[in-house]
């Protein structure tokens, strides 16, 4: 297929869900030797949501997913593919994809995960757009959930205060009026540096063979390193992308950056010389939520705060080491509104 040939994709729908459990950082300084001034200079979250008792990141996405369902004011049965980008499943299989396709009732759709971490909305978006672009599909659901809670040292102030559980969804769609609105995607990888951000999975050998050398099943970060890596290669890869899309960082309204911690945020934005307010922030309220987190910040900031239509950069960085970059004309209002 030619650039003629493609068709053009739009995203119609958004939806968020967070777990109801808020944990402040004062709650943290209660069980690991640290204090709210601390987090907060270090990191500028305040607080968190995490999940409880037998709540799966399934159930915060289905709600998510539900949500995003809402706003586009479409039939589930329309949708037929269904795309879970998460590192923290409650399974190793089935899949939260197709936990997700039972749930919504979304008969029709195939349904499969994506594991590129804290990039993995950005990467599930490519695939969904490329999907589309050929004719493959043409309604797919993309959801971003991770439950990290689950998976932190909760003795180790270094990290177990940076993140917290949460869900977003987009509803991606064959465009009805033939106008494209992801304009371009920039989407890289680094497996050189996978050792500086990890989680191990551990399993247990065969009994009849030597045994698999345990580790602990926790967030392992190299501060130091992410944060050198993420004001490195985000502006270049948001750049790229601009360039790719025809434009300029004139021509950008707003930039939703994976919610990583402030510091990072900062960095990135003065190196594109964006204003403090073009830039869409929320991780004090919801800390780092991996691939939830864009979906997260630009519900929240299509409430009050971006008008119709409006060029938006997304960008996503994380465990890989991965990141990219996507431009999207939003367009989409919420349906509900309308009723």
């Amino acid at each position: 297929m030619n650039n003629n040939e493609l068709n053009p994709v739009s995203i119609i729908g958004i939806g968020k869900y967070v777990p109801e459990t808020v944990i402040t950082n004062d709650d943290i300084s209660k069980i690991v030797d640290t204090n709210d001034e601390w987090i907060v200079s270090r990191t500028g979250i305040k607080e968190r949501r995490v999940v409880s008792g037998d709540q799966t990141a399934a159930s915060l996405a289905i709600k998510a997913a539900k949500d995003a369902i809402g706003f586009a004011g479409i039939d589930p049965q329309e949708i037929d593919l269904v795309i879970a980008a998460t590192s923290m499943p409650d399974s190793l299989y089935p899949s939260i994809s197709c936990e997700v396709q039972h749930s919504i009732g979304a008969t029709k759709a195939a349904a499969f995960d994506v594991v590129a971490a804290c990039s993995g909305l950005i990467y599930g978006l490519n695939i969904a757009r490329n999907f589309i672009m050929a004719g493959t599909y043409k309604t797919v659901l993309l959801i971003g959930v991770d439950v990290h809670s689950r998976f932190l040292d909760w003795t180790d102030r270094g990290t177990c205060v940076l993140f917290g559980d949460g869900a977003g969804a987009l509803i991606v769609k064959r465009s009805e009026d033939e106008i494209n609105d992801i304009l371009a995607i920039d989407m890289h990888a680094d497996g050189s540096k996978a050792g500086e951000l990890k989680i191990p999975l551990n399993g247990k050998n065969c009994p009849l063979v030597e045994p698999k050398t345990e580790q602990k099943q926790y967030v392992d970060m190299n501060g130091r390193e992410i944060y050198k890596f993420a004001v490195k290669v985000v502006p270049e890869s948001i750049l790229n992308a601009i360039n790719a899309a025809g434009l300029s960082i004139d021509d950008i309204d707003y930039l939703i950056p994976h919610q990583a911690n402030m510091r990072i945020v900062q960095a990135i934005t003065e190196r594109l010389n964006l204003k403090e307010e073009q830039v869409i922030v929320n991780l004090d309220k919801y800390g780092n939520t991996s691939t939830a987190s864009i979906p997260l910040a630009l519900t929240e900031a299509l409430e009050d705060k971006i008008a119709l239509p409006s060029k938006l950069v997304m960008c996503g960085f994380g465990a890989g080491l991965t990141w990219g970059t996507a431009i999207v004309n939003w367009r989409a209002a919420d349906k509900r509104l309308n009723k």
